[in-house]
Order: C-alpha cells, then structure tokens, then sequence
C-alpha cells in the first residue's frame, strides 16, 4: 500500500503496543519513527532483550529511537528531525511537555480502560480485580495531566465472570489497535472529537488504577469468596496473586494462584483452612465460605491444574496464610 497521511512517531514498549503499531503500518501511514524502551538484561547470563516493540520496527525497517531520559537534547533534537505530524502513544512512559506537544497535530495516547475511569498504570488488572461487567478502550489528547486529556473516541467490550486480565488485555490489545488507526483517520480529516474528562466524571464514582506492588497481590484469606475470586483473575496471569502454604511440618511455601472459582459448598472453618481429597479438588475456607482453586504453581515449579498438582504435592494438613 501507497505511505499517504500524516507522519507519525509511535511510542510504545511492550507486545500491548505491537498490535496498535502493526495496524498503523498495515493501514499504510509514514512512521516517521519509533521510540521506545532501552534494551534490558534479562533471562541467564542477563543478555539484553529488545522490547517488542523494537523488534517489531527492525523487522519493518522503522527507525528507532531510545532514549534513557526524554528530556534528553539529543534525543529532542533526533525526534524533532522526524517532522512527524502527530505522535501515537500505546503503553510507554509519561512524556515532558516538551515531546507531547512537538507535532502540529498533536499526541494522543490509547489507555486500556473506559476514561475517566480507571486512570493509572494497571486499568486491565484494577476493573476485573473490581468485579467490573464492561471495560473498554479510550484515546485521548495528552496534556499536563496523566490521563485527564480531552478523549477522542472510546470502544466498550464485556468482561466475562471467567475473564482473568489477561483474557481482557488480550481482547483490548485487539480493538485499542483499530482504535488507534480509527484516531488517526478521524484527527487527519478534521472529524476526530475531543470531549474534555471533567464533563464526564459526574456519571458514576471515580475508580483509579495504581500501579500494582507485591504486597499489593497478597492473598487476604479473610475477604468473601466473590471478591476472592476478582481479586485473583484481575492479578492473572501478571503480576499473579500469591499466598505462603505452610506445610505440616511447618515449612513456609509461596504459591501463586491463577485462577479459583467459589465452592459450591457454603461451611467453612477458619480462614485458609485447605479441604482435600487430594485427587480432584482443593478448597480454601475464606471469611464467609470457600473458593475452589483450579490452577497454581509453588515457587520454582511451573504453573498446574489442581489435579496435577495434588498428584505431586500431599497438602493433608497444610493451610494457607
């Protein structure tokens, strides 16, 4: 296809971003260039890893800029030299003014989640961990303030009672990418909206999205089996809700656990009491009834079914904390 449109600078990092990026080259805009994260060591012997969206622009013959800081003169100067006429932010850092505002026709960002709602770096994680029926997608103008720019154009999905975020992030990664290319078309030809966050936060409670720490994934064995089971899918399959299993002998175990479902049997004793018949199934007591857990993985294991976990590993006597 024939490059016609504004030229673009897309700015993106992980496989989240690779989706809105394919689909801008496929519908055939110029990418001026991408920026993106530094090469990182990971993996034995820590080699460095290119993110996923670099790897996507190299195989397309894109330039690629990654800078360390962005407010760096170099790198001012090697994106001001892309002449872009409008940057694309899918899933990156918060940008200085002084790159958002560059491009004449200015930058917006895709957010995974229904603005204002769910502002912040976990969106996905925070609407199914909150036992949310319907999430979506949002590109916005950027501005001072992260995630409060004016929104162009939203797309609403449901969320499933068997949806982890991971289910929801994969379907998101979907439609944010013909989001993006519909934003495109809609700011080239002088259609797109631009409806500022204010006139919108007066329809329903305000949620945020805090970015996720370890001890925010902790496993509370004393919350209801419901919330239970949204904390656990919203965490799955990353960052992963964990809990510490102490076995009979009083060795402390930490486990992460993927997915659970309530039990249909309502009697419980105290909480992260484990009922067994170590074959089939494993019920955790919580603070008003039980959750089924279905999959797991011990520390330094791979991830399991129940059943295949209660043929390796005898939890007689064992309970969670």
């Amino acid at each position: 296809m024939a490059l016609s449109g504004p030229g673009i600078v897309f700015m993106g990092t992980p496989e989240f971003a690779v989706e809105s990026l394919k689909a801008i080259v496929r519908d055939g805009y110029p990418v001026k260039g991408v920026v993106t994260s530094p090469d990182k060591p990971s993996g034995r012997g820590l080699q460095l890893h290119s993110s996923p969206v670099k790897i996507f622009a190299l195989e397309h013959n894109i330039p690629v800029l990654q800078p360390l800081k962005l407010k760096d003169p170099d790198f001012l100067e090697d994106l001001r030299n892309w002449q872009a006429d409008l940057q694309v932010i899918v899933a990156f850092r918060m940008l200085p003014e002084e790159v958002w505002s560059m491009p004449p026709m200015g930058t917006f960002n895709l957010h995974a989640s229904l603005l204002p709602q769910y502002r912040g770096a976990a969106p996905i994680n925070w609407a199914v961990m909150n036992g949310e029926t319907k999430t979506g997608v949002t590109t916005f103008f950027l501005n001072h303030e992260i995630d409060k720019g004016s929104v162009i154009f939203q797309e609403k999905i449901n969320i499933g009672p068997d949806d982890t975020a991971g289910d929801v992030h994969d379907r998101l990664m979907v439609i944010g990418a013909d989001l993006v290319v519909k934003t495109i078309k809609g700011i080239a030809s002088g259609k797109a909206g631009a409806v500022e966050q204010h006139l919108m936060e007066n329809v329903t409670p305000l949620r945020l999205a805090p970015k996720l720490f370890k001890a925010d994934c902790k496993i509370d064995w004393n919350r209801d089996p419901f919330s239970l089971v949204n904390f656990i899918r919203g965490l799955s399959p990353y960052p992963a809700a964990w809990t510490e299993l102490i076995t009979s002998g009083g060795d402390v175990l930490k486990v992460k656990i993927f997915f659970a479902r309530q039990a249909a049997v309502t009697d419980a004793g105290q909480p992260g009491t484990v009922y067994t018949d170590n074959r089939n199934y494993l019920h955790v007591s919580t603070g008003a009834g039980r959750i089924a857990i279905e999959r797991i993985q011990l520390e330094g294991k791979k991830q399991m079914n129940t059943t295949e976990f209660l043929h390796g590993f005898t939890v007689t006597h064992c309970r969670f904390q």
